[in-house]
Parts: C-alpha cells; sequence; structure tokens
C-alpha cells in the first residue's frame, strides 16, 4: 500500500468519524489526524460548551482547528484525517469518505460516549449541527449537508466501526 495516501473521512457528531479514522489509520500505518474544538479546548483549558459558545460569535476558533489539522494533514507521508470538513478542506484526499447516521443513532452513541440523558443530548446534538452548519456556510461557503464531492458515502446507522474501517480500506486499495 501505497504510505502517503491521504483520507479524509466527515461525518456530523455520532456518525463514527473519529473511531473509524483512528482503525483506517492504525490498520494501513498511516498517521491519525483528529485535531477537534474538543482538543482545543482542552489544549485551552476551557469546556467544549466554552469553546462552542466562542466559535458562535468568534471566528478563530473554526479558522484554528481547521487549519491546525489541514496543516498536520498535508505533512509528508500519508494520513487519514477525520473531522468534520476534512473532505471539503483537504482537497488533495485520494480518497474522500462522508458517514451519515440519522438522528437517535448520533444521540444514543453521543450518549453512551459521555453520559447524560438521551432527550438532552439530542437536543444538544441537533443545535450544535444547526450552529456548526451555520458556521461553515458562513465562515467557508461550505453547506456540510452537501457532501457529493465524496467517493464514498456511508449510512453507518447499523454498521460497528470494524465494518466500516474495512470497506474504507477496500476502496483505498482499489486507488493503489
Amino acid at each position: 500500500m501505497k504510505k502517503d495516501i491521504k483520507i479524509a473521512v466527515s461525518g456530523k457528531s455520532g456518525c463514527g468519524n473519529t473511531t473509524v479514522s483512528k482503525i483506517v489509520a492504525d490498520r494501513l500505518g498511516l498517521r491519525f489526524i483528529n485535531f477537534t474544538f474538543r482538543s482545543l479546548a482542552q489544549e485551552k483549558g476551557i469546556t467544549l460548551n466554552e469553546v462552542l459558545d466562542r466559535a458562535a460569535t468568534d471566528d478563530w476558533w473554526d479558522r484554528e482547528v481547521d487549519s491546525r489539522q489541514v496543516r498536520l494533514a498535508r505533512e509528508s507521508g500519508g494520513c487519514v484525517l477525520g473531522s468534520r470538513l476534512a473532505i471539503w478542506m483537504l482537497e488533495e484526499a485520494e480518497l474522500k469518505v462522508y458517514l451519515t447516521a440519522n438522528a437517535e443513532t448520533r444521540a444514543a452513541r453521543i450518549a453512551k460516549r459521555e453520559g447524560g440523558d438521551l432527550e438532552t443530548v439530542a437536543a444538544f446534538t441537533a443545535e450544535r449541527d444547526r450552529q456548526d452548519h451555520n458556521r461553515y456556510l458562513r465562515i467557508y461557503n461550505i453547506n456540510n449537508d452537501n457532501y457529493q464531492l465524496v467517493d464514498m458515502l456511508i449510512n453507518t446507522n447499523n454498521l460497528e466501526p470494524d465494518a466500516i474501517a474495512r470497506m474504507i480500506i477496500a476502496e483505498a486499495e482499489k486507488i493503489l
């Protein structure tokens, strides 16, 4: 396998892009890149909610996350970049994958991962989706509900991360 392949994996929260991207990177021996608002919050010593609140009125937060992850992805060698905007931001990716799942599945996965009751998590996730969508349009003119540019569109509702990763790896092997 060509070790300098760049694979971009995107999807909304709870679709599995982080988990799947990590599995694909591990199995292909590639760098895994996933610098997110959550990463920035940890780096700055604040909560994710504080970052989201600040990002609502200050584009620096989005631009910082996006520029850092793209800069990391463009370093020499191959990688798997897993992020909300990876497929749009890493234009040179040889394989672009978008993961989808319905709102109920996503909320259940997030509640399992982070805790909280399902109704609260579902409401928070829906609001975050709305805010993300509006910010991406305003900052980058990217409609994250229009992912027609992808090489693979995978509905993850009834798939385990390992199965999704195998699908992506099989597609990557065709390219190489």
